[in-house]
């Protein structure tokens, strides 16, 4: 069972990472208009990564502002999000994983 969790919580992690990394393109994509917000997928979908992404990187984007107009938060999240993947779920799962076996 223990094992079943740390798969979903995991996964859950990877599609949120994704999502932010996704966003991020996809920013950058409509800033330099080389796709157009008219478009009404495009549209959707960026309100879709807005609304999964931004309650993860809006406490982040109010402690470190942009950085010359950069907003380096994604980056930031990214990497706490791979530390919590790498380092914290191991640890939490483990013993989980030991007591039912």
């Amino acid at each position: 069972m223990g094992s079943f969790l740390l798969y979903i919580v995991d996964g859950l992690l990877q599609l949120l990472a994704l999502a932010i990394i996704i966003s991020a393109v996809l920013s950058w994509l409509v800033a330099f208009d080389v796709i157009n917000l008219r478009n009404r997928f495009v549209y959707n979908v960026a309100r879709f990564l807005d609304a999964v992404t931004r309650p993860v990187l809006r406490p982040v984007q109010k402690i470190i502002p942009p950085i010359g107009g950069v907003d380096i938060s994604p980056i930031i999240v990214l990497l706490i999000l791979q530390g919590i993947r790498i380092y914290l779920l191991p640890l939490l799962f483990t013993p989980i994983i030991n007591v039912l076996h």
